[in-house]
């Protein structure tokens, strides 16, 4: 189990695709599906982006939003976004300020070596800015099916 649940959202301060700063009071009031891909633009994180994507209106049927955070800059966002046709917020962490906290920043496994990176993972965020789950280590197929459903259940109970 992961030590963040139950634990507000840790405080950061990033720039979207647009070059707008938001900090977890910007995600206040809704659910939040936070979730860190390693880059714009490679396979793994093309089919998970594609995925929210394509399941975007399910998610928000739950009131919730999606974030997709990783190192890439403003510019890498931005042509991600245009590229695949994201409809929603990517957030440029180049300094892991908020990765780190989160743990989806760290040594991994990677084509049989060991290489410091981001780590997927992804993050459910209640109105009230506490993370609610945890999905560590995330493999891309499936996830987003299990997302919605782990957000239906809470919203229920």
């Amino acid at each position: 189990m992961s030590p963040l649940l139950g634990h507000p959202l840790p405080d950061f301060s990033l720039q979207d695709d647009q070059g707008t700063v938001v900090t977890p009071k910007d995600l206040k009031g809704r659910w939040t599906v936070l979730y860190a891909y390693p880059k714009d633009s490679t396979p793994g994180c093309t089919t998970e982006a594609c995925d929210f994507r394509d399941n975007l209106a399910r998610v928000q049927a739950h009131g919730a939003q999606v974030y997709g955070i990783s190192r890439d800059s403003q510019k890498s966002h931005l042509n991600f976004i245009a590229k695949q046709n994201l409809p929603f917020r990517l957030l440029s962490d180049p300094e892991c300020a908020l990765l780190k906290p989160l743990g989806a920043f760290g040594r991994k496994m990677m084509y049989g070596k060991e290489v410091e990176g981001i780590i997927r993972s992804t993050f459910l965020v209640d109105p009230k800015g506490i993370i609610r789950h945890v999905w560590p280590k995330v493999s891309v197929k499936g996830h987003v099916a299990d997302v919605i459903e782990t957000l239906a259940g809470m919203q229920k109970s």
